[in-house]
């Protein structure tokens, strides 16, 4: 099944390039692949995890920092502090528990990114967050991903 099958294909392309264009702005595919997977997980997306961890992998994501994502804050040494402020970002922007992403999470990331990769960074955690949202309310299960 491929995504623009789950979805009306004018909106399946226009979520694929934004996913697209925010991956490439980000320049940095094994980061980008940990921050999907990451919001993924928290928005239980099996068929996104499921999708995502194989590409995380093709980009040499370790199974390590793999494994040990879900407790990511906890790990210590695993994460660089650029991947750790990226995740930091993921989880404000996915979960808004403050009803805002949090000044000093978004400061630290703006310490790591540069304006065009912060912005890139947002853009792939709402692209990301909106492909969650559909295959979640689809019930579309993990398995059976064709690009």
């Amino acid at each position: 099944m491929s995504r623009t099958e789950v979805l009306d294909r004018e909106v399946g392309r226009a979520l694929s390039a934004l996913s697209a264009a925010a991956k490439r702005g980000l320049g940095d595919p094994a980061l980008a692949e940990l921050v999907v997977i990451r919001a993924s997980q928290l928005n239980h997306c099996a068929f996104c995890l499921d999708v995502h961890l194989g590409i995380a992998r093709e980009h040499g994501v370790s199974e390590r920092q793999l494994d040990l994502l879900a407790a990511w804050e906890e790990a210590e040494g695993v994460y660089d502090e650029r991947e750790r402020a990226a995740l930091a970002l993921t989880e404000a922007v996915t979960v808004l528990t403050e009803g805002c992403v949090p000044d000093d999470v978004y400061a630290t990331a703006a310490k790591q990114f540069d304006d065009g990769q912060l912005a890139h960074l947002i853009g792939l955690v709402v692209a990301i967050n909106n492909w969650n949202r559909v295959m979640v309310s689809r019930r579309i299960p993990p398995g059976g991903y064709r690009p």
